[in-house]
């Protein structure tokens, strides 16, 4: 049975492949489509890391295996390993530091809760975004990520849950490393994949796309009408105030970003959670919390309160609980449902990028080849 590509094509990983590319890359080597379960179940379910060692394949599909999935084959899996793998002191959260296979490195933070976990992934390495208290902003940008580098980061986490006997993954959150917008058509590939029932089965009711405002990106979501969440980043009420804590909205401003919502929502009529990160003197007054109400008047919005993870790069320093609740107080008041973050991982760096700075400043890490 001869590859199904030739010797000169640039690799593809199998876990970029949707069920039907996987479909169509087995019949064209003359492999019967019913040959696809199998794989994807091992690929996605079993997260099978050595593929050539599953004895229950039928000879026709070890065959396509040994020729086709390997170093110099068409295809190859996507298994990144971790560079770094830390606890946090109170045991719910814990931070992988993946390295890819060009050396460059991504976070995957995993968040134990009552009964169940979450997972918050990376789509980028680095971010173009700039928002100046994120330690991934203040890194830049790097590349994208492919989808099979996303859906590997469900898997170690998956496999870390097995490992120590807990509950499988409920939720994911795209609010790690880079902006999922920036990256939309490899984001949704890889959460079609996830989404898969066949596989990993994690449905899109509790998959939650961030991002901070890529106007384009949430129009497209609302026309294709994509069934994840959206979370949006704003961190201020006015532009003056949003553009000095988010650069990208000097490229979507504010009035911009909040038409898009406002079509999202009338569009899908899905609700729109807000993120704001709580800073201490910058935008953490009941006034605030007031134009912030104003602002999102005739929107279904629920707002999500961060009290700020510190980095090294940013003076700031996170609200205080009264300031927090007083602002939440205001919103709730207007009629918007709130909740006051409870800050995690802080002792594993939990904070997006702020490991994978860590690490750079005592080791630099290799650059894209």
């Amino acid at each position: 049975m001869p590859p199904v590509a030739a010797a000169n094509t640039t690799p593809r990983a199998l876990h970029d492949l949707t069920f039907g590319e996987l479909e169509r890359a087995l019949v064209a080597s003359g492999l019967r489509p019913l040959h696809t379960r199998a794989l994807w179940r091992a690929l996605h379910r079993d997260l099978t890391a050595d593929l050539g060692a599953r004895a229950d394949f039928v000879p026709p599909l070890q065959r396509w295996i040994a020729e086709n999935v390997g170093v110099g084959r068409p295809f190859f899996a996507d298994a990144p390993a971790a560079s770094a793998d830390i606890a946090s002191s109170d045991g719910l959260t814990r931070k992988f530091l993946l390295r890819l296979n060009d050396n460059q490195s991504v976070e995957t933070v995993l968040m134990g809760f009552t009964g169940r976990h979450t997972a918050c992934l990376s789509t980028q390495a680095g971010c173009a975004m700039g928002c100046v208290f994120c330690a991934t902003g203040q890194m830049g940008f790097v590349r994208h990520l492919r989808p099979g580098e996303i859906v590997a980061q469900v898997r170690h986490a998956q496999l870390a849950l097995q490992a120590t006997r807990q509950a499988g993954l409920r939720n994911l959150v795209l609010m790690g490393m880079g902006e999922p917008l920036h990256n939309y058509d490899a984001v949704m590939t890889a959460l079609e994949i996830i989404s898969d029932r066949r596989g990993l089965n994690i449905g899109p009711s509790r998959i939650t796309i961030s991002t901070v405002g890529v106007v384009p990106g949430i129009l497209r979501l609302a026309e294709e009408k994509r069934p994840y969440h959206l979370a949006v980043s704003l961190h201020g009420a006015t532009e003056a105030e949003r553009s000095a804590l988010v650069p990208a909205s000097r490229r979507w401003p504010l009035a911009e970003l909040i038409a898009a919502c406002r079509a999202y929502g009338a569009e899908t009529g899905r609700r729109i959670f807000f993120e704001w990160t709580l800073i201490e003197g910058v935008n953490d007054s009941a006034a605030q919390a007031e134009r912030l109400a104003e602002l999102l008047a005739g929107i279904d919005a629920h707002v999500n309160l961060i009290p700020l993870n510190p980095t090294g790069g940013f003076a700031g320093t996170p609200t205080r609980s009264d300031a927090a609740k007083a602002f939440q107080q205001v919103l709730q008041a207007a009629g918007f449902p709130s909740t006051v973050r409870q800050r995690r991982g802080i002792d594993v760096a939990a904070g997006c990028g702020q490991l994978r700075a860590e690490k750079t400043r005592e080791r630099p890490l290799a650059a894209a080849a």
